[in-house]
């Protein structure tokens, strides 16, 4: 009984301690990074595409290991519709930070953009344990899952109405 009051502080202590921890500060970029940063992405708004990868590009090289400037350059591949080459940014952030909701979100849009949708469900399904069903990036990853299912809708062929074999034989024949 004597150690109850002692170990109710600690308890409390660790869990104020653990929720500051989980919570992630923004990441502050040094001076000339964030100038050229605003450059990329005043160029990706423009529709710039190699001047935003440029500018993404060389403020990465003034602070190596950025998970902001490594999403923008996500984005800037999503915008060229190169859906595997942001994966692989967004995989990048995830491998460093697993927590991090905007790179599921992206790799979820990616996956969706890829037309993987189960897998950018798995996204979502983790988002919405980590954050919720109203947070930004859960909405987002929703959104791009909808308009992908809505954008290819899939095609089933029912097996009368397949070719028959010897057609298609015989097309591959003539190629």
């Amino acid at each position: 009984m004597r150690f109850a009051p002692v170990s109710l502080v600690l308890s409390a202590l660790v869990a104020v301690t653990a929720s500051v921890g989980h919570s992630a500060s923004p990441e502050v970029l040094e001076p000339r990074a964030a100038m050229l940063e605003a450059q990329g992405r005043a160029a990706l708004a423009t529709g710039d595409l190699d001047r935003a990868t440029d500018g993404f590009e060389a403020a990465l090289t003034l602070q190596p290991g950025s998970a902001r400037l490594v999403m923008d350059l996500a984005e800037v591949a999503r915008h060229e519709d190169m859906p595997g080459k942001a994966l692989h940014y967004y995989r990048a952030v995830l491998q460093r930070d697993p927590a991090n909701l905007e790179a599921l979100s992206g790799e979820g849009q990616a996956l969706a953009d890829k037309g993987a949708i189960d897998k950018a469900r798995r996204n979502l399904a983790r988002l919405e344990s980590m954050c919720g069903d109203s947070c930004a990036p859960t909405r987002s990853l929703a959104a791009s899952i909808q308009a992908a299912q809505s954008a290819a809708p899939q095609r089933v062929v029912s097996a009368d109405q397949a070719p028959p074999a010897a057609a298609v034989a015989k097309s591959v024949a003539k190629n």
